[in-house]
């Protein structure tokens, strides 16, 4: 009889440390050049102070994590190269690092953004799917990196996003006016404003969605969303970047013609990034009635299903009023039942890889069943 050898478990301490280390690196060099690595308008949402101290803890936790992780013999190359980032940011200046007054840039990128955004996310989902998962996976599941890269992308270029957003949309609101119906919404407390541009948004993301799912050259940048093989806070990133750009403008538009307030709006930027994670996450907590008012995890996974029968269903990212309205709403009679697989119906016919996935849909010769067939 042959024996096989088992693939040795993976250190948390050590990819902890990796995932601080490089983190922390990132932070001290957003301190070193704050005009072209961090947003201006993610910038108004912290201060330097919080910074410092985030940029401290995470210092720390690298440097005792990795060193725990070489002592018990783990990973340890891993585990260097969180010690080594969380060294460099250290030698960089590390959480006393000094900078001189912020320039005034035409363009930046969203770094700060991704590291803060990734750090807690993390912090709050990991342990959540470890003890509530509905699936036993790793938070280094396959496509992990893949999906890491789509994060960073989304936010490091969260400010390029936003003009291309900005550009499509606001000449067109421009021309879209009803002076009468904005006052009306204008009038209407904020927290009136948000529950309806929740719903007006949904519908509106609603719509393009079941158009990305039933229109073959919209479904080519989709099928990459749908290409991951299992779901988890972070799967929900993998978005390509000319869909990121589209369902944002097909969001704001509306929002934007029918005037809602900046704090209404601001609320629901807050709700829709929360709920996009919080919708693919690794969750099996029974929601009960919930899962018929707010799309929660089990609605959300359905729609990923490797199943025929939920190909074309469940398109709402905040209410699922909206699949009612629409007639695509459809969970199953056991409140227990979850999907056994993830993907598009043909696995094969999503390539691997950021890159090769953002080229996919300009090459040729690729049909709408050569992903759902």
């Amino acid at each position: 009889m042959t024996s096989t050898a088992t693939r040795p478990r993976r250190s948390f301490f050590a990819y902890a440390s990796a995932l601080l280390g490089l983190l922390s690196l990132m932070a001290v060099w957003c301190f070193h050049f704050p005009e072209l690595l961090t947003s201006k308008e993610f910038r108004a949402v912290y201060n330097e102070t919080f910074a410092r101290h985030l940029l401290l803890v995470g210092l720390v936790a690298a440097f005792v994590l990795g060193t725990l992780a070489i002592l018990r013999d783990r990973n340890r190359r891993v585990a260097m190269l969180g010690v080594g980032g969380a060294t460099l940011a250290v030698l960089l200046g590390g959480s006393n690092v000094q900078f001189d007054a912020i320039g005034q840039t035409p363009y930046s990128l969203g770094l700060d953004w991704f590291v803060i955004s990734l750090f807690f996310s993390a912090l709050v989902f990991v342990p959540l799917e470890h003890y509530l998962g509905r699936r036993r996976i790793s938070p280094l599941r396959p496509g992990w990196r893949t999906d890491v890269a789509y994060f960073f992308m989304s936010h490091v270029l969260v400010q390029f996003i936003l003009i291309l957003v900005t550009a499509s949309t606001s000449t067109i609101a421009g021309l879209a006016a009803f002076p009468g119906l904005k006052a009306a919404i204008q009038s209407l407390p904020v927290w009136a404003q948000f529950l309806i541009a929740v719903f007006i948004a949904d519908l509106a993301q609603a719509l393009l969605h079941r158009a990305y799912h039933n229109l073959p050259w919209l479904w080519r940048f989709h099928a990459v969303h749908h290409s991951s093989r299992e779901m988890d806070w972070l799967a929900g990133s993998r978005i390509h970047f000319v869909e990121i750009v589209l369902t944002r403008s097909a969001v704001l538009l509306p929002l934007l013609i029918l005037g809602f307030s900046t704090p209404a709006v601001n609320a629901y930027v807050i709700l829709v990034g929360l709920q996009a994670v919080l919708a693919h996450a690794n969750l099996g907590i029974r929601f009960g009635w919930l899962e018929y008012l707010l799309v929660l995890p089990r609605y959300h996974h359905w729609h990923h299903a490797r199943q025929y029968d939920y190909i074309d269903v469940n398109y709402a990212i905040h209410l699922p009023l909206v699949d009612m309205l629409m007639g695509t709403f459809k969970l199953p009679r056991d409140r227990d039942a979850w999907p056994q697989e993830y993907g598009v119906m043909k696995l094969e016919s999503v390539p691997r890889g950021i890159v090769e996935q953002h080229l996919m849909p300009f090459r040729k010769g690729k049909h709408y069943d050569d992903h759902v067939a």
